[in-house]
């Protein structure tokens, strides 16, 4: 199981829900910094490699050493019936992060926007009714440095959240000074399992740098749109969702998981002690040191005890013996995105090899002590502030389990506390089909401005799993509809 690279992972199953997808590389360290200088599309056009210095006029200051290359603007993979472009941000002369952008398949004009953090399609040219780019923009992002097509040609690395953060926002803003027509759309940051983690610091940072433009602006700097972050079966308040792990595997699960009196289930319940005070001395001194020895006591005893043979990512199933991480689809996507047709269509390195799961980039965060943060923490002052927040989790997921994430959000003092501790688990069905999706727990108006969703029968990649149900809550969502 690759606990290290849960994100990445998360991303390489939607293949059938989402339109565009990005996984680990593990290729080559050094990359000819000249390798694009011949390269041309799918069909013999020319790539137009345009190179945006300092995000089309932003001041150095402000975002130094920036530039956007966009490599490809056809529809050669995936939707081929909506208007592409991937590229990089090349943050410096040796760190570039890739990206692939679709536009909405309905009233592109109009639509919202969508950062969505590694994702890929894998499905070359098939039409799927339930893509979530029916009516937003998505914008899927490969980073940190090291995932998917993003690479470093001088060795450098990303391996915190704080830096992870600010390179994402010089991308939001860079991309949106190179299409400003998307400038006053609603941003919606979303992210899945790691992504957990990634989302809240992105978004914080987006606000704080909001705000700077409010009450000091400079020239170059622009308004972000952000109007909500989406964390799906996420990592987000480690303590809470440690904590549950025992009451989910050990009775609280859907499905039969571990006999409540087994002795997996007393390993779990007198581990789970020590393992919640290291949590908490993280949370007080957050230490490098004091939170990586967190992680190191936590995962193994917490995340590692199960049944040898079942899926962690949907205990509905055993684990596939003979694919990566459980997942046959892993391989596909794999295979496809090593196909030298599709790295030529997209602009990416033609070195490139992709892997299920790049285990060094993850394991850098891992020894920073980044997995045990208390990233929840940064969403009071995002709610305070008019930025919705939804939370979703399919319901099989034993990694991320639905116990543990709505019981930080019950617990977790925001401006919506009282509102959603009264709130019950009301039932939600499809528009489409009047299927019993599953329940929805939310406060504000609408759609919600802290709402979350369990989703019935969904594993940690709840898309792959219910692709109709996560997108009638996905446009319910970003529409502000209720349930």
């Amino acid at each position: 199981m690759c606990r290290a690279a849960l994100v990445t992972i998360a991303g390489l199953l939607l293949l059938q829900a989402l339109g565009a997808v990005s996984k680990p590389l593990n290729g080559p360290d050094v990359f000819d910094q000249n390798v694009f200088a011949d390269w041309s599309v799918a069909g013999g056009v020319d790539v137009a490699l345009e190179e945006i210095q300092g995000a089309a006029g932003l001041e150095e200051n402000l975002i130094p050493h920036h530039q956007l290359r966009i490599t490809n603007s056809k529809s050669e993979v995936c939707d081929i019936t909506v208007k592409q472009h991937s590229g990089f941000l090349d943050i410096s002369d040796g760190r570039h992060l890739f990206f692939w952008f679709f536009e909405a398949r309905n009233d592109p004009q109009n639509a919202p926007l969508m950062l969505w953090l590694n994702v890929e399609c894998g499905n070359d040219t098939v039409h799927n009714p339930h893509s979530w780019n029916e009516h937003l923009n998505i914008i899927y992002l490969d980073e940190p440095i090291g995932t998917g097509y993003s690479y470093s040609s001088d060795g450098s690395k990303v391996n915190t959240l704080a830096d992870l953060a600010v390179d994402v926002y010089a991308f939001l803003t860079i991309f949106l000074k190179r299409f400003p027509e998307y400038v006053s759309a609603p941003l919606h940051i979303a992210g899945e399992s790691w992504g957990g983690h990634y989302v809240p610091t992105i978004a914080s940072y987006v606000h704080e740098k909001n705000q700077e433009f409010k009450y000091y602006p400079r020239k170059g700097m622009i308004h972000v749109n952000l109007a909500s972050v989406i964390l799906a079966n996420g990592l987000t308040e480690p303590y809470s969702q440690f904590e549950s792990i025992p009451d989910y595997k050990c009775g609280g699960a859907p499905y039969p998981y571990l006999e409540p009196e087994s002795a997996a289930c007393g390993v779990l319940r007198t581990n789970r002690p020590v393992c919640l005070r290291m949590i908490n001395s993280c949370y007080k001194f957050k230490t490098k040191s004091v939170c990586a020895a967190a992680t190191a006591e936590c995962w193994p005893v917490m995340m590692g005890t199960g049944r040898d043979a079942r899926n962690p990512y949907d205990i509905r199933v055993d684990c596939n013996r003979n694919a990566s991480v459980c997942y046959p689809e892993l391989d596909d996507a794999e295979r496809w995105m090593n196909l030298p047709a599709v790295k030529k269509a997209l602009g990416a390195p033609p070195a490139a090899q992709f892997k299920g799961c790049n285990y060094a980039v993850n394991s850098e965060f891992y020894l920073q002590g980044q997995a045990i943060h208390n990233s929840a923490a940064f969403l009071p002052k995002l709610l305070h502030n008019g930025v919705r927040v939804m939370v979703y989790a399919g319901d099989v997921d034993s990694v991320c389990n639905y116990i543990g994430v709505e019981l930080w959000m019950t617990r977790l003092q925001n401006d919506f506390h009282a509102e959603f501790s009264e709130a019950g688990n009301n039932l939600w069905r499809t528009k489409e089909s009047g299927y019993l999706a599953g329940t929805v727990r939310g406060a504000g108006k609408g759609a919600g401005n802290y709402t979350f969703v369990r989703i019935f029968d969904a594993g940690h990649m709840a898309p792959h799993d219910q692709p109709e149900a996560t997108l009638d809550m996905i446009e319910r969502w970003i529409h502000d509809r209720p349930w």
